[in-house]
């Protein structure tokens, strides 16, 4: 009797060391993302530059020399590596969350696709770990397809950051890079496009389903001129991972994030999540709040070399539709009241 009870313990022992060190393990793998995302690319250029000032220039000299010879490879396609999307952090970073992805219909190989992502949230943890990434499987659900997340085309001026980046099956949303992956990349390809952008992270918090989608048209003229089949894409629990200080329309705040995002393309927001060594205290990381990305049924779309604005406003109106309909399906069974309205702003 002595004996299994001390057996009993240490296995309770083990179990209990083995769930802290996985929990801090998927702490570390979302602090990393989190760095990355706001100051991997500023620091990987000043670390450049000053490394072509010490003894070791030659080395700069020569990834500088690469990146003007490589300097177009995000405009066309640029280079996924299947061992870093299946790289063990993401699956910690996946069930730090945790993050699901659900598929609702089959995607055929023979055509290519845009979906449209909703909401963005602070940082578009729930597309990036989906879609860049193979946490949660988006090539087992949707065998044949390729994704490929659309960011920032200023993302991919920085050294080292757009190396990894690109490693993700991550490109630029311009649309160079995106009429060559869905013209001269066979079919198959699938861009998500977080159509909301930088305005809608400016409104994203706790409790608040809204999405800026109204006079956002330019991803269906694309989808109309290659004939890719729109999908909306909605991820509940993306607005629920940060709080952020909302600055009212007319407000000197609200004034500073609008000069940002039409000069620079992102919008500064103010918000924190918890600390690094408490959820009761104020920090960079998330929240752990389940995030749940949910893939909805296709939409067919013609191919017409040059869609009239009438043609856009169509089927503008049938994607918009369509994703009210995903998000009142879904949305009691992801925790949100059967009254909850998504807003179309």
């Amino acid at each position: 009797g002595t004996g299994s009870s001390i057996l009993s313990a240490l296995q309770d022992l083990f179990w209990l060391l083995k769930s802290k060190v996985e929990k801090q393990l998927q702490i570390i793998s979302v602090l990393q993302w989190v760095l990355t995302f706001l100051v991997m690319g500023i620091a990987c250029t000043l670390i450049l530059m000053y490394i072509l000032c010490t003894d070791c220039w030659a080395i700069a000299a020569l990834y500088l020399a690469w990146l003007v010879f490589d300097w177009n490879t995000p405009k066309k396609g640029g280079r996924r590596s299947q061992w870093v999307r299946n790289w063990a952090i993401w699956r910690y970073f996946r069930d730090y969350f945790p993050i699901r992805l659900v598929k609702t219909h089959n995607l055929l190989t023979t055509r290519n696709y845009i979906f449209g992502y909703h909401p963005h949230g602070i940082m578009g943890l729930g597309a990036f770990c989906n879609f860049s990434t193979e946490a949660t499987g988006v090539s087992q659900k949707f065998p044949g397809i390729r994704p490929y997340l659309a960011t920032l085309a200023g993302n991919f001026r920085m050294p080292i950051l757009r190396d990894y980046l690109m490693s993700g099956g991550i490109c630029p949303v311009n649309r160079d890079s995106i009429d060559y992956i869905l013209s001269k990349n066979g079919s198959g390809n699938a861009i998500i496009i977080v159509v909301g952008g930088a305005a809608e992270s400016l409104n994203c918090t706790p409790g608040k389903n809204s999405v800026t989608l109204r006079n956002r048209k330019g991803f269906v003229k694309l989808a109309l001129r290659h004939g890719a089949d729109l999908v909306p894409v909605y991820s509940f629990g993306e607005n629920e991972v940060y709080q952020q200080v909302i600055f009212e329309e007319g407000s000197w705040g609200r004034w500073v994030q609008k000069k940002f995002q039409k000069h620079i393309g992102f919008a500064p927001c103010i918000f924190h999540g918890r600390g690094l060594f408490s959820s009761n205290t104020w920090g960079l990381l998330p929240y752990s709040k389940p995030i749940t990305t949910v893939v909805g049924e296709p939409i067919t779309i013609p191919r017409i070399d040059n869609p009239s604005q009438k043609d856009v406003d169509f089927y503008h109106s049938i994607y918009v539709d369509a994703l009210i309909k995903l998000f009142d399906k879904y949305k009691s069974k992801f925790g949100l009241p059967e009254t909850e309205v998504l807003e179309v702003n």
